[in-house]
C-alpha cells in the first residue's frame, strides 16, 4: 500500500474505476490495488485489451491533430479520464502552439484531480480548463463549460466522445439501474453545437469482428458486466446512428486503427493488430453543417 498514489476526497476504493482501469491498461501510475486486481483478471482472459485501449488513445492523438489541422481551435473532451499517453491539449499545441482551448469533463475525481495537477504545471489555465460534471445532463453540463470562460460554446468546437458511450453509468439520484449513454443523450449534445462543430465518438462494438476475438468478447462483457460499470455493445449501425445528420469525415465510420494512420506524431508508439478489425472499436468524426 505504500506505493498506492494518495486518493482525492470522494474516490471510491471499494470498485473498480473505468477511468482508474484504463488508466491501468494504458501504463499508467493512476491506479489502485482494487483496480489492478480487476484489470488483470480482465487481461488474463482477454490479452488483446491493453493494445485495444492503447490503439484507442492514438486515435485520439491523431483526432486531434487531424481537427486542427481543419482549423480547430477549441475541444470539448467529455469522459477525459486519467491524464495518461497524452492529453488533448498536449497534442493540439504541437501543431498550434499556445492557440487551442481545451475544456475535459469526467464524472471521476481521480480523473479530475490529475487532470487539475496536470493543467497547473504543463497547460495554460486561460486555455485550459477542467470540470467535475455529470454528462447525463447535457444542458446543465454546457453551462458549467460556458463558465469556464475558456471555451465559447457559441462558436464551433470538436465535441470529443471517446470510449464512453458504451460504458452504463450508476443510477442518478431516485432512478433504479444503470443508464445507457445513448442516443437520446447525444442527440441532445448535437443540438448544443454550434454549426460547423465537429462531434467524434469512438465505441466498442461485437459486430464485424473477426472470429478468434469472438469468445473472448462474451467474456470481457461478462467481467464488466459483474463490475460496477456494465458495457454497451452496439451494431456499426447503431453508432453510425449517433452522429444523426452531420457530415462524416473521410474515412466515416472505421477501426481506430484505420482512421487516418498517416496523422501519427512522430515516434508515435505503434500497436500491431493481425487485422484492424482486432481493434474491436470503431470510431469517426462529423461536422455539423
Amino acid at each position: 500500500m505504500a506505493d498506492e498514489p494518495f486518493p482525492p476526497p470522494g474516490v471510491d476504493l471499494d470498485h473498480p474505476s473505468v477511468a482508474r482501469v484504463y488508466d491501468y491498461y494504458l501504463g499508467g501510475t493512476t491506479n489502485w490495488t482494487i483496480d489492478r486486481d480487476f484489470a488483470d483478471e480482465v487481461i488474463r482472459e482477454f490479452p488483446l485489451i491493453r493494445p485495444i485501449a492503447k490503439a484507442n488513445r492514438l486515435f485520439l492523438h491523431r483526432l486531434v491533430r487531424h481537427l486542427v489541422k481543419k482549423g480547430v481551435r477549441q475541444f470539448v473532451d467529455i469522459g477525459s479520464g486519467v491524464p495518461t499517453m497524452g492529453h488533448a491539449h498536449q497534442v493540439a499545441d504541437e501543431l498550434a502552439p499556445g492557440e487551442s482551448h481545451v475544456c475535459y469533463v469526467d464524472y471521476e475525481p481521480v480523473a479530475v484531480a490529475h487532470s487539475e495537477t496536470l493543467l497547473r504545471e504543463a497547460g495554460d489555465l486561460d486555455r485550459h480548463a477542467v470540470i467535475h460534471a455529470d454528462m447525463r445532463d447535457p444542458k446543465r453540463l454546457w453551462e458549467q463549460i460556458a463558465a469556464t470562460g475558456v471555451i465559447d460554446v457559441e462558436k464551433p468546437l470538436a465535441l470529443l466522445l471517446i470510449a464512453v458511450l458504451h460504458v452504463q453509468q450508476p443510477p442518478a439520484e431516485d432512478s433504479g439501474g444503470t443508464e445507457d449513454l445513448g442516443p437520446s443523450i447525444v442527440a441532445q449534445y448535437r443540438d448544443l453545437l454550434a454549426p460547423g462543430s465537429f462531434l467524434a465518438i469512438s465505441h466498442i462494438t461485437d459486430q464485424g469482428v473477426p472470429s478468434d476475438v469472438d469468445a473472448g468478447l462474451v467474456e470481457l462483457k461478462q467481467l464488466y458486466d459483474r463490475s460496477s460499470s456494465p458495457v454497451i455493445w452496439r451494431s456499426r449501425e447503431e453508432i453510425q446512428a449517433l452522429f444523426g445528420p452531420f457530415e462524416m469525415l473521410e474515412p466515416g465510420l472505421t477501426w481506430t486503427p484505420s482512421w487516418h494512420p498517416e496523422e501519427s506524431g512522430e515516434g508515435a508508439p505503434q500497436v500491431e493488430f493481425l487485422t484492424p478489425a482486432h481493434s474491436v472499436i470503431l470510431a469517426g468524426a462529423a461536422r455539423k453543417p
